[in-house]
């Protein structure tokens, strides 16, 4: 009997090593199939270009003054059509008046992060051969974070840049406009656009495109309602005599509720960019030979 018990005893301890044994094979190779799956299908992205604004100191236009960007990121394929992607871009946007009797001007520079789908016309994704380009459609959603800065002449004749959001140009956050509040620096956006890309080799594709930033402020440019006048700043701002002289640069100040920008339509910027994928398989696939196969 004490045999017969030693053997069963033997056997559910061999049974049970042995299952987790095979759980243990059975998840890492999940994982290494996974793994392997997702270098496979995801590419790293490289791009720059040039960002522009569109506000009140450009009268909404979409041509604007245009500055260099940059971006770098992730695409991974879900399957020959879609694509998800992460982003992250720096770049710069200004403008100056185009009327000239406010003789405004500013630039901010933009860090942006974003998440986005991806949606090309035609099969053109991993494992996907029949064509060589294709046009695609994308958006999603973001984060931005900006700074409106101005310059002007300090005393001495040299030229400075200031950052006007501290400064509350249009009365932010006073009793006497208590609808106007400090407006954050980061903000979150919808990017949008369209492009066309295609491959250069089997490691390697680029991609040129254009899109849009819809964003929900107004003071991109610091420019949005009215005038305040200069005696509510001196009194209310953090830097009084700077805040009143920034406000209204006019050559005739501005009488109080005079228009200083339009607050029915918020402020956009814009991406226009080249860009050069490199598949992960290329730069890490080395290291599955380099792994232990059981």
């Amino acid at each position: 009997m004490k045999a017969t018990a030693y053997i069963n005893r033997t056997i559910r301890l061999v049974f049970c090593i042995s299952l987790i044994f095979n759980f243990q094979l059975s998840f890492f190779n999940f994982i290494h199939s996974q793994e392997s799956d997702f270098i496979a299908r995801t590419e790293l992205t490289f791009g720059g270009g040039a960002m522009n604004y569109i506000g009140d100191l450009n009268n909404q236009s979409a041509f604007g003054t245009l500055h260099g960007a940059w971006s770098f990121g992730l695409r991974s394929w879900i399957d020959n059509r879609l694509a998800l992607r992460a982003e992250v871009a720096n770049g710069r946007i200004s403008s100056d008046d185009y009327l000239e009797w406010r003789n405004l001007n500013f630039r901010s520079d933009i860090f942006e992060a974003m998440v986005l789908a991806e949606f090309n016309f035609w099969n053109y994704g991993y494992g996907a051969t029949d064509r060589s380009w294709v046009f695609y459609l994308f958006g999603g959603i973001g984060a931005f974070h900006f700074n409106p800065m101005t310059s002007y002449i300090a005393p001495g004749g040299k030229e400075e840049w200031v950052a006007l959001q501290p400064l509350r140009t249009e009365g932010q956050g006073t009793l006497e406009y208590p609808s106007r509040r400090p407006y954050t620096l980061t903000q979150a956006m919808l990017p949008f656009g369209i492009g066309v890309k295609g491959r250069i080799s089997k490691s390697l594709s680029f991609s040129i495109e254009y899109s849009f930033r819809k964003t929900w402020t107004d003071y991109l440019d610091d420019v949005s309602t009215t005038y305040v006048g200069s005696e509510l700043l001196l009194q209310n701002s953090n830097n009084g005599q700077l805040a009143a002289m920034l406000a209204d640069r006019s050559e005739t100040p501005n009488a109080v509720g005079i228009k200083r920008g339009d607050d029915s339509l918020d402020d956009w910027y814009a991406f226009m960019r080249v860009s050069i994928g490199l598949r992960l398989e290329t730069l890490l696939g080395w290291t599955r030979s380099k792994r232990c196969k059981l």
